[in-house]
């Protein structure tokens, strides 16, 4: 099934029947294919399918079982929600935006900031589109530590917006705490119904 740009396949396996969705892609009844189950939803409710699923695994894509053997899937995200392989790490501390903080400012006040909105800047290191009716971008300014996840925020948004790891964007948003969505991802801090302003593009 496809719809909102993914589609829907149950597999057939010898540990019985999943159901997981990739970006839209060519399939049909009978076909063999290779799945990484990467990103587990417990009871997901599909909007655009009218339809819940005890279980549906969210994934990068699905291959055909024959398709030359690609690149290993990335590695499940933390607890925390920080991303497990960012293309990169920033280290060199930006200041906070006018009117804003940094990301270290908002892990450390974040009981104080919760429920009021926040401005931060910083570069993409993570973009998931599409999940869970929002936009997941993860977030960094170089403040913060890695050793402990201060120095990463996730932000959602349901804004169509067009970026990607390596730019640089300015986030206006909710701060909310203790955010679990199941199955394994749940952030102590969190920046959420984001309005998103691109600053600058990777590579410009």
């Amino acid at each position: 099934m496809n719809a909102a740009s993914y589609t829907y396949v149950r597999l057939q396996g010898s540990n019985g029947d999943v159901w997981a969705a990739a970006p839209e892609f060519p399939v049909k009844v009978g076909d063999r294919v290779r799945v990484s189950l990467e990103m587990p939803m417990v009871n997901f409710h599909s909007a655009s399918l009218k339809r819940d699923f005890p279980v549906l695994y969210f994934v990068t894509k699905i291959t055909p079982a024959d398709a030359p053997d690609a690149a290993p899937p990335p590695a499940p995200a933390a607890m925390h929600g920080a991303p497990a392989a960012s293309p990169a790490t920033l280290t060199r501390p930006m200041p906070a935006p006018a009117g804003g903080i940094t990301i270290a400012t908002l892990w450390a006040d974040r009981k104080a900031l919760a429920g009021k909105s926040v401005t931060i800047h910083g570069v993409v290191v993570k973009y998931n589109g599409g999940i869970l009716g929002a936009n997941w971008i993860h977030l960094q300014d170089g403040s913060g530590k890695a050793a402990d996840g201060s120095n990463d925020i996730t932000v959602t948004t349901a804004d169509d917006v067009a970026v990607k790891p390596g730019d640089t964007i300015l986030v206006s948003g909710t701060v909310a705490l203790d955010k679990n969505i199941g199955a394994g991802y749940a952030y102590p801090v969190i920046v959420e119904h984001a309005r998103v302003t691109p600053v600058t593009t990777a590579g410009s």
